[in-house]
């Protein structure tokens, strides 16, 4: 279990507190933009709510009644989501207006190949909830398989990508940004988590 705390403090944080998430990039030092992350909270919720109807379907554990989550829907959560990623990017940096010009740019072709991973994630979870109820080995093992891929690819992209952020940046500047690009997608992937069970 990942346990954190602030140095000199004796609070802790574990995973699986509520409100893990939200706190741990307070204690990382953007509370001051807690409408920002609340915005998306809210999102990451609507998201992972719906994770777990997929999940509940393939289980069959609950009565459901709600329409199942389109490819719209989908697009929109993601949107709204990359909304709210981006004022907190640009709140916790406050780029000069020549870095905003040498930043934006890069940002969104990193951020468009990030949304091709984030496909890739989502078929593996949605995959995982039509074989979760009858999880057999051969399923297992290609559902992880495939999760390490998509999180190779992700480590892949960020060095990718170091270069053209720290050409755009600084190395100083740089590393900042994905700090805070880091503890965006670890909250979005605690939130998400949080709503997938552990395999049968």
């Amino acid at each position: 279990m990942q346990v954190l705390g602030r140095p000199g403090s004796s609070t802790l944080l574990t995973a699986t507190d509520p409100g893990y998430a939200t706190r741990y990039l307070a204690f990382a030092g953007v509370n001051s933009l807690s409408r920002d992350i609340h915005s998306m909270k809210t999102i990451v919720q609507a998201f992972a709510s719906c994770i777990f109807l997929a999940i509940s379907v393939s289980a069959q554990t609950v009565e459901v009644k709600a329409q199942p989550i389109t490819d719209t829907d989908i697009q929109l959560l993601r949107s709204d989501l990359q909304a709210a990623k981006n004022d907190v990017i640009a709140h916790t940096m406050q780029f000069s207006d020549a870095e905003s010009a040498a930043f934006w740019p890069v940002y969104r072709d990193y951020t468009h190949d990030q949304q091709t991973i984030g496909d890739a994630r989502f078929r593996v979870i949605m995959d995982y909830a039509q074989h979760y109820g009858n999880m057999s080995d051969a399923n297992a093992n290609d559902l992880t398989q495939r999760f390490i891929a998509v999180e190779s690819r992700l480590v892949a992209l960020r060095l990718d990508y170091w270069p053209k952020f720290q050409k755009a940046l600084g190395a100083k500047r740089a590393a900042k940004f994905y700090q805070v690009d880091n503890r965006l997608t670890l909250m979005v992937n605690l939130q998400s988590a949080s709503e997938i069970p552990l395999v049968p």
